[in-house]
């Protein structure tokens, strides 16, 4: 009798190294100067990858390899759907959990945010009142919290992990004759 491997923990792998990645991108962004990607395609170019393109990939290519690999040929669609979560899941916790140990390493990091926030604003609404700043001020704090940063990024995350694993098992399922 072989022993399965289930679909969320097949998807251990790519969830670690989307994790990674996306902890590697912040730190090259922070390296080369949060300030001076603020509007830019560059600051663009990183957010689609993040919440676009690399969650897609890392999908897909966790359920091909389930697939492949360790399913004779077969996925179902709930296979997929387990699969995707528990990628952009185990992503989420190791970029949320960097996040929160990075803030505490380099406390002016916060600040320089909320400097370039601030910059933003005034920006894109010149005539805001500073009760109307001070009001945005605030959230943005608020959801620097880290009690508040990795459940937000584990829910967010864990949910486009949904919706995208939906696409790609609509994509790549087979299921498998015998088990219906």
């Amino acid at each position: 009798m072989e022993k399965s491997v289930s679909p969320a923990k097949s998807g251990l792998v790519y969830g670690v190294l989307f994790g990674v990645i996306m902890v590697l991108e912040f730190v090259i962004m922070y390296i080369i100067g949060m300030r001076s990607l603020v509007g830019t395609s560059a600051g663009v170019i990183v957010n689609i990858a993040n919440y676009l393109v690399l969650p897609l990939l890392f999908i897909y290519l966790g359920c091909t390899n389930y697939k492949k690999n360790l399913n004779n040929g077969f996925i179902s669609f709930g296979e997929c759907l387990k699969t995707g979560v528990s990628i952009t899941f185990v992503a989420a916790f190791i970029y949320g959990t960097f996040n929160i140990i990075f803030n505490y390493m380099f406390p002016e990091f916060i600040n320089e945010m909320i400097s370039i926030s601030k910059d933003e604003m005034l920006k894109q609404t010149p005539n805001i009142s500073s009760k109307d700043m001070e009001v945005g001020i605030a959230m943005m704090k608020k959801f620097m919290n880290p009690l508040i940063v990795l459940p937000v990024t584990l829910a967010m995350y864990s949910f486009f992990g949904l919706i995208y694993s939906m696409i790609v098992g609509a994509i790549v399922k087979n299921e498998n004759p015998q088990s219906l």
